[in-house]
């Protein structure tokens, strides 16, 4: 009876394993885009954690960044690093910021700082 109670119990240790590795691949822990767009005031300053595809790459003499887009809307990254190739999936933690205001007219950013792992 006891060695049951024990399997019983480690087979529930390697199933909410799996679970929690399954919900950390899928995204949790990060922000939506859209949400970070749709509500610019919330998120102005904060750090945030985004993860997508990366869907355009650019570089220019002082400058670097990339787009990236998951199911809710886009956001450039501001980087130091390295660009990652187009397609890649990607997940970026950096802090929210405006990068212009033109009448009505406003565009974010994310300044990239702490680690940027792929997933």
């Amino acid at each position: 009876m006891r060695k049951e109670i024990r399997n019983f119990e480690i087979v529930n240790i390697i199933l909410l394993g799996v679970f929690v590795l399954s919900l950390a691949s899928c995204g949790v822990g990060t922000t939506k885009i859209g949400d970070i767009t749709g509500h610019p005031r919330d998120y102005a300053g904060k750090e945030v954690t985004v993860s997508g595809e990366v869907v355009e790459i650019f570089s220019i003499l002082i400058a670097k960044y990339f787009v990236v887009r998951d199911g809710t809307g886009e956001i450039s990254v501001v980087t130091d690093r390295p660009l990652p190739a187009k397609g890649e999936k990607i997940k970026v933690k950096g802090i929210v910021k405006e990068a212009f205001s033109l009448g009505t007219q406003s565009t974010l950013v994310l300044v990239e700082g702490g680690e940027k792992s792929t997933r």
